[in-house]
């Protein structure tokens, strides 16, 4: 069979990434064939018992503990992490890079060292690979891209500089504006709970490997639900800052030089406390002062002075969650009751127009600049990727004075919204704190079929912070389908027909998402942690 000049082109790719894989030493046992469909127990047939406890039992928080107490060596975790990383790629193949000599180097390096370098010391972190990194090339989720370099990026520095080991490099999917995780390069990353279904998009590689415990903290991007998404249904914690808190230089994007929705970096990783860990690495350095674009707010926690006033976002109006979500927020939205938080309904505020402004000043172009790799590779333009721009009614090209317009509109929504949420005040209890809401409208889908953006990007519109949790799993005798339910249009007649009935999601995790006003990240976390509380975490 020949090859076109473009499958040529990424077999490089893919070939050196297996080139890297096969670095591991010692090498790995048989890998099953078929794979189960959960992936999750194959690290504990595959890995050491020292191995499989460090990277299982610990979150970032804790491996930092051991690490400064020497408790173990930044080498023999990062060795330890390596070998679960190349294991999850041959499960949910997740990994576009494993940096097996150059991380082990580095582990060396640091622990060569009297004292800690910094706050990360010796903590080894995954990254996205279309934000780059320095030396490396950018293959990210264009054919036409390989072997393009990357650009230095000032979060890594800054990672880097407080002593963290970069080991691993992960997947996202072409255009990097997918609720799903494929390209023409790299193929399709599954999700570890259920490999029928999708580990989400766009930094879904990272969502899969932090969920197979291949890494502990990994760094994602959202302009839309990149972070939330794949945080949501591998159930793991994800994190959307507002933006620009986080520096974003170094990024290998199309559309260079829009800011009409603007971008941010986020973690995924395996506990609350290790967001506000990464948080506080980020922004301690002042990035402001290098990336002026950023605006200058330091990472300061904050003590909450009395109980959460938590609204539930039950339905955005527009399509109606599937039962395992529903059933999730009734459970969380009952604990803080019980724990003395208010909690009220809350109404959206036009969600559906949300949706078209967004989606316009996504690709006010059309989405020309967007497909121009595409076309100048020859590869083939995915299905999600030609959902995304010529599926929707408000993505054309757009004159200057049309793309104005658009401004008003989306300035003209965030002020309306503002308004909204302010009139809560008028309640004797006061305003609203936080929205407690869907991630996604159900849980991961199966492949090809992420369609609805709405949960998520309806805030990055309003750039409004939000982190999505954990909180269970699919129950195949509770979360039956509603059969008498009739959908109130398109959209939601295709989210309704998504769910059959709860066997299609054997075993997939069930996340939430809780939202606050803009610049409000840190009131975010500490209401994070005081519903994580109520429900009996720690």
């Amino acid at each position: 069979m020949v090859l076109e000049p473009w499958e040529q082109k990424a077999q490089t790719v893919r070939d050196y990434r297996d080139a890297s894989l096969a670095k591991v030493d010692p090498p790995l046992g048989p890998i099953p064939n078929p794979l189960p469909l959960n992936s999750l127990d194959l690290p504990r047939q595959l890995l050491t018992a020292r191995e499989y406890e460090l990277t299982q039992n610990y979150d970032a928080i804790a491996l930092l503990r051991m690490l400064r107490a020497k408790e173990v060596s930044s080498e023999e975790l990062t060795r330890a992490f390596l070998r679960r990383a190349a294991i999850a790629q041959y499960a949910v193949n997740c990994v576009t890079e494993l940096m097996w000599d150059e991380a082990i180097e580095r582990a060396k390096y640091l622990d060569s060292l009297a004292d800690p370098l910094g706050p990360l010391h010796g903590l080894p972190i995954s990254i996205k690979e279309h934000q780059g990194m320095k030396g490396k090339k950018v293959n990210a989720s264009y054919v036409s891209w390989i072997d393009h370099n990357s650009e230095d990026g000032l979060l890594n520095d800054t990672l880097y500089n407080a002593g963290c080991v970069f080991y691993v490099r992960t997947t996202g999917p072409q255009l990097m504006m997918h609720l799903e995780c494929s390209s023409n390069i790299y193929g399709r990353t599954v999700n570890p709970h259920n490999r029928n279904l999708t580990c989400g998009g766009s930094s879904g590689g990272e969502g899969a490997l932090v969920a197979m415990r291949g890494s502990v903290l990994g760094v994602g991007g959202d302009i839309g639900g990149s972070v939330r998404g794949p945080a949501s249904n591998n159930g793991v914690y994800g994190f959307k800052p507002t933006c620009p808190r986080i520096s974003t230089k170094g990024k290998k994007i199309g559309m260079a030089g829009s800011e009409a929705i603007l971008s941010t970096y986020g973690p995924l990783c395996s506990s609350r406390e290790t967001i506000n860990l990464f948080m506080k690495v980020a922004l301690d350095c002042e990035p402001w002062r290098i990336d002026p674009t950023l605006t200058p707010i330091p990472w300061s926690p904050v003590t909450l002075a009395k109980p959460l006033k938590i609204a539930i976002e039950w339905d955005d109006g527009v399509v109606k969650p599937h039962p395992p979500v529903i059933r999730a927020l009734r459970e969380v939205a009952e604990v803080c009751r019980k724990a003395g938080m208010e909690v009220i309904d809350w109404v959206p505020l036009d969600h559906s127009k949300a949706w078209d402004i967004i989606s316009a000043l996504y690709f006010v172009d059309g989405g020309e600049n967007a497909l121009a790799p595409v076309i100048e590779a020859g590869e083939p333009i995915l299905p999600l990727t030609k959902f995304i721009i010529h599926e929707q009614p408000t993505v054309k090209s757009h004159t200057i004075a049309e793309f104005w317009k658009l401004c008003v509109e989306r300035d003209a929504y965030r002020e309306a919204y503002a308004k909204h949420w302010t009139a809560t005040a008028a309640s004797s209890t006061g305003e609203v704190d936080l929205i407690l809401c869907p991630a996604v409208p159900g849980c991961a889908p199966p492949h090809e079929t992420a369609r609805y953006w709405g949960y998520t990007a309806q805030w990055n519109l309003l750039n409004y912070p939000g982190v999505v949790f954990p909180v269970t799993t699919v129950d195949q005798a509770v979360d039956l389908r509603e059969e008498s339910y009739q959908p109130r249009n398109d959209k939601d007649r295709y989210n309704y027909d998504l769910y059959p009935g709860p066997e299609r999601y054997e075993g997939a995790p069930v996340s939430l998402q809780l939202v606050g006003r803009r610049f409000c990240d840190e009131k975010v976390m500490a209401g994070l942690e005081a519903i994580e509380k109520a429900m009996g975490r720690e």
